[in-house]
Parts: C-alpha cells; sequence; structure tokens
C-alpha cells in the first residue's frame, strides 16, 4: 500500500462512516446539533480529496467530545490518519499498534513491496 492507496483507503472509510452516521441521523430535527454535525461530515467525505486531511481531524474532534456515544462506531485508522489531536482518543497500546502498521506500511514501500495494511492490522490486533 503506497502513501496514495493509503489516503484513499482513509477516503473511502471516511465516507462509510459519514453515510452511516447520516443515516443513524435522519430522523432528528433538521436543527439537531448531531443531525447537523451528520451533514458536515457528509459533506466534507464529498469533498474528501481536497479538504480530509484539513477538516476531518476538527470534525472528529467534535464528535467525540460532544457525542462519546458514536465514538465506537468510528474507525480507529482515522484517529492515526488524522493524528494530532485525535490520538488522545487511542490509548498508549492502540498507537504502539498503529505506529508498528506504518512502520511496517513504509519499510514495505521502501522496498517498492505491496503491504497488505487489513492483514498486517490483523495480526498485530490478534484478529485472526
Amino acid at each position: 500500500m503506497n502513501d496514495e492507496q493509503y489516503r484513499d483507503h482513509n477516503i473511502a472509510l471516511f465516507k462509510s462512516f459519514s453515510d452511516t452516521f447520516c443515516q443513524r441521523t435522519r430522523t432528528l430535527a433538521e436543527d439537531d446539533r448531531l443531525r447537523m454535525l451528520a451533514l458536515e461530515f457528509q459533506s466534507l467525505a464529498q469533498n474528501a480529496r481536497d479538504q480530509l486531511y484539513d477538516q476531518g481531524a476538527a470534525l472528529t474532534v467534535r464528535l467525540f467530545t460532544t457525542h462519546p456515544d458514536f465514538a465506537p462506531t468510528y474507525p480507529r485508522e482515522l484517529l492515526w490518519f488524522f493524528g494530532g489531536d485525535c490520538l488522545h482518543f487511542m490509548p498508549d497500546e492502540e498507537i504502539g499498534i498503529y505506529q508498528q502498521l506504518e512502520e511496517q506500511r513504509l519499510q514495505s514501500a521502501a522496498r517498492s513491496e505491496l503491504f497488505d495494511f487489513q492483514a498486517a492490522r490483523a495480526k498485530l490486533l490478534n484478529l485472526q
């Protein structure tokens, strides 16, 4: 997985989450803050290539601080991808796992090898 594929993977995760988030909040009133946040996620997901990294972290922090009940549905990989304040929502052990994944991904790229992010993640998290 090269850098572009890694970015595309995270864009897809963000889009999937935003779609689900909007579906879960669609019956709320139009002026409901949670629904408005979901719509902000959806709007950003539609323009993800240009603005995801700049605005995604801020939206994620807002979600985790104002509606923590949605945190379990948020892809953990995105917390690592955005970094910064988003890392406060990850335990140190999980940060260590994502650091290892990043190192493996970069080493594979340096050797021009294909890196299977999902398989490596499953192995480190003992999901196999």
